[in-house]
């Protein structure tokens, strides 16, 4: 039998590139903000109809409300989509005001976070790039973040407080756009969850695949934990993660649950620009079937994720 010539590519050759030289797409010039002046948004809710969304919405934001009033978890995941619609500041306020007491990052928003914070500015164009084999080859994005990836291996602790911590010991430029930095500096645990090859930053020599897997399964423990207390009024939002969270949130409460705990009797919202399969089974349904809501709305999440910020505000 001829044996197979193939053998696994040298990433050692790969060239990157400088990440000042990069056209990008989005900047924070660009990103929400809050009103200047408070807004009560509880008269526009009242004023909804009492039918399907029109119910279902307030009734979200006073789940939220009463999770923070009773000290219950209010995790949010998320894709990188989110970030590129320049929502951070908005999540930043929440985790200021000690609503959001979790997050779980896909490797794709804790990219696009930490190159905010370094340049202010994220998200290239991908099919320009990608004809000279530039797409995603910048050196300081995949240098700086697989150095704080070996680091959190090093020392057992999880990838997300690992880049939050880079980038406050950096002082990076615009660490106030930033959910990685907010998280370390306001005690929230933000867990990141790869599948090797899916980030621009595995494809540089930097990367080491080993480093990568122990720092994303020590947050995959660390989510464990936070699903945990989910019991008895906690809430669970999904912004946008279409397959790698929903089913590493599936997998997390199975652990919590075969370990003892009951983990029911908590909310449950998907929010999307289209419900697909596993969020919709694997955040809202299948988990509440013990006890407990779920919610799904659709929408741009430039619109719905503000909308649902300032709700939440304005009861506080």
């Amino acid at each position: 039998m001829m044996k197979k010539p193939w053998k696994p590519v040298d990433m050692s050759a790969v060239t990157t590139y400088p990440l000042q030289d990069r056209i990008n797409k989005v900047s924070v010039h660009d990103f929400a903000t809050l009103p200047e002046s408070e807004t009560n948004m509880s008269p526009f809710l009242a004023s909804l109809p009492k039918i399907l969304k029109g119910s279902d919405f307030p009734a979200l934001v006073d789940d939220i409300v009463a999770a923070h009033r009773k000290k219950r978890p209010v995790i949010v995941m998320m894709g990188g989509h989110v970030i590129k619609c320049g929502l951070s500041p908005l999540l930043i306020a929440l985790v200021k005001r000690g609503v959001i007491t979790g997050f779980a990052f896909n490797g794709a928003s804790s990219i696009h976070d930490f190159e905010i914070a370094l340049i202010g500015e994220t998200s290239e164009d991908v099919s320009a790039y990608l004809q000279n084999g530039q797409f995603g080859m910048w050196e300081e994005t995949g240098h700086l973040m697989n150095t704080a990836i070996q680091n959190a291996a090093d020392t057992g602790i999880g990838m997300g407080e690992a880049l939050g911590k880079q980038l406050i010991e950096m002082d990076a430029p615009y660490n106030g756009y930033s959910l990685l930095a907010a998280g370390v500096q306001s005690d929230v645990p933000i867990t990141v969850h790869v599948a090797i090859g899916t980030d621009i930053i595995h494809q540089h020599p930097s990367a080491d695949g080993a480093a990568i897997g122990a720092a994303s399964f020590t947050d995959f423990r660390l989510l464990t934990a936070l699903v945990r207390d989910l019991e008895d009024g906690g809430v669970v939002l999904n912004f946008g993660s279409a397959v790698i969270l929903p089913e590493v949130f599936l997998k997390a409460l199975t652990i919590a649950r075969n370990l003892g705990n009951t983990v029911s009797n908590f909310t449950a919202a998907n929010f999307d620009m289209n419900q697909q399969y596993r969020p919709v089974e694997n955040v809202v349904k299948r988990p509440t079937e013990m006890g407990g809501k779920g919610y799904t709305f659709t929408g741009h999440h430039e619109l719905m994720i503000p909308l649902l910020v300032q709700a939440i505000l304005s009861h506080l």
